[in-house]
């Protein structure tokens, strides 16, 4: 998510989840604190608590503007090609977080907590249910116009999505600059064998 607001004079919302990213980057998780995010917004901790009652409801929000990032940026993609569409989300998968490598360990650290936090758990699902209905979505478009082979969908969307975990994860925790775009290549000769390659 580059930190570039789209409008000259953005909504109070959207400068709080900019601030909250920046403060995510700068401190992590588990020192993120609201007057930290306070500080990034430049203004008080109650101009927060004005929209969100708690931290975690603030970054429940925060992982729904993510989520909106990501859905911006695959439909700002003109072309109808199923292939062309499934790369470009493949790329906002693994190649534009390469930019972005404190986000991911934020990220990770926020995971960590779904066990223990079923507000977090729950956003995870509903933004990794809605990923997967994207990859599914242009694969079944796909097949339906011939460019792909016909394959279990839900079988290569989960497939993906276990590159693009597997990959984020260990990007973070050997900091390993190399591995999403490992993962990348590794989506790509994936999608060419299962539903591309005719033998």
């Amino acid at each position: 998510m580059a930190d570039r607001p789209e409008r000259s004079h953005p909504e109070p919302k959207e400068e709080i989840m900019r601030a909250t990213y920046r403060a995510l980057c700068e401190h992590g998780y588990a020192d993120l604190t609201i007057q930290r995010i306070a500080e990034e917004y430049g203004k008080s901790t109650a101009a927060i608590h004005y929209h969100y009652d708690t931290k975690d409801d603030l970054l429940v929000a925060f992982l729904e503007f993510l989520l909106d990032h990501l859905k911006t940026a695959v439909h700002e993609v003109e072309t109808t090609d199923p292939e062309t569409r499934l790369e470009h989300l493949l790329d906002q998968l693994l190649v534009v977080p390469e930019d972005h490598h404190d986000l991911l360990i934020a990220m990770l650290e926020m995971r960590g907590q779904a066990p223990y936090n079923e507000t977090f758990r729950r956003r995870f699902e509903r933004n990794d249910e809605f990923i997967r209905y994207m990859l599914g979505t242009v694969i079944d478009q796909g097949q339906t116009e011939g460019v792909f082979r016909e394959a279990d969908t839900d079988h290569v969307t989960h497939a993906l999505m276990t590159i693009v975990d597997g990959a984020r994860t260990r990007a973070v925790m050997f900091d390993d600059p190399d591995t999403l775009e490992t993962a990348r290549r590794v989506a790509d000769e994936y999608v060419t064998a299962v539903l591309l390659d005719e033998d």
